[in-house]
């Protein structure tokens, strides 16, 4: 049987190729974004498969009306995909609550709220499929980067636990975690910026690496997209899935430093019991 996908953040990057690589497959996909006119040409090339869906993911409260809106027309959702997000640069100190808080809505509560829609369904079938599209920043993170990490390093916290607690009911959960590839995530126009005092070097280093860097990624989302789908039909489908040469070696790295450090303090980090 076909699936039915219900894509965020769907009218490009991450969220487009995941969609045609779906629709490849003959499967249904619903495409959600804020503005659904970017996908008219694949529902004019898949009118029987291709749907859109106007939906704003920092909208919580819309969430279970979107999700009831699908169950209602096609019966089931076999896989949620939770790419809708943006990147952000400021330092730590001058991020402000606003800016911080924005972005939480988009990487987590937005999307906690369509895992929690979906899954009294996917219980009920005793199967389905999450996707959390997370960062190479949800594992490992650098200076300018401190929120739009901590957005992600929440939402692979919460999507482990959730792992732990829905297996037992045949649900799947994936956590992507691209390094750079060729999105829109870095464009000037969806980048989020904070204001910049000129304090912190590293920082400034980093917005020149973003403003420099759309289009010229390495990454394919097309294959990105192939290998997503590999591992959710594999027999066992891995929790985290990093993508691209420099996320593998950035994750693989990030562990190993965690390892040393933890190594080095281990006698004495274990000896804080109470004596005996």
């Amino acid at each position: 049987m076909n699936k039915v996908w219900l894509v965020t953040g769907a009218s490009s990057g991450f969220g487009r190729a995941i969609a045609e690589a779906a629709l490849a497959d003959g499967d249904v996909v619903i495409g959600a974004a804020r503005r659904t006119g970017a996908l008219d040409d694949l529902v004019a090339a898949h009118p029987d498969q291709m749907e859109t869906l106007a939906l704003d993911v920092t909208d919580t409260g819309a969430a279970e009306a979107a999700v009831r809106d699908v169950l209602t027309r096609h019966g089931r959702i076999d896989v949620l995909v939770n790419n809708a997000g943006r990147t952000h640069v400021g330092a730590f100190e001058e991020t402000t609550d606003a800016e911080l808080r924005a972005l939480f809505d988009l990487h987590v509560f937005g999307p906690a709220a369509l895992v929690r829609a979906v899954l009294p369904s996917m219980r009920d079938r005793r199967s389905g499929a999450v996707v959390q599209m997370s960062s190479v920043g949800g594992q490992g993170s650098f200076a300018g980067f401190s929120a739009y990490s901590g957005t992600k390093f929440a939402l692979e916290g919460m999507s482990e636990a959730l792992a732990d607690e829905v297996a037992e009911f045949g649900i799947k959960v994936l956590i992507v975690e691209p390094g750079a590839f060729r999105t829109a995530l870095f464009e000037s126009g969806r980048a989020g910026v904070s204001a910049d005092s000129g304090v912190y070097g590293k920082v400034d280093a980093t917005r020149g690496f973003v403003e420099g860097g759309d289009g010229t990624q390495p990454g394919d989302p097309a294959k990105a997209a192939a290998l997503i789908l590999a591992a959710l039909e594999a027999e066992h489908t891995p929790l985290r899935l990093p993508l691209g040469d420099d996320s593998v070696t950035t994750v693989l790295e990030h562990l190993e430093g965690v390892r040393e450090e933890v190594l080095t303090w281990e006698k004495r980090a274990r000896a804080t019991a109470f004596d005996a």
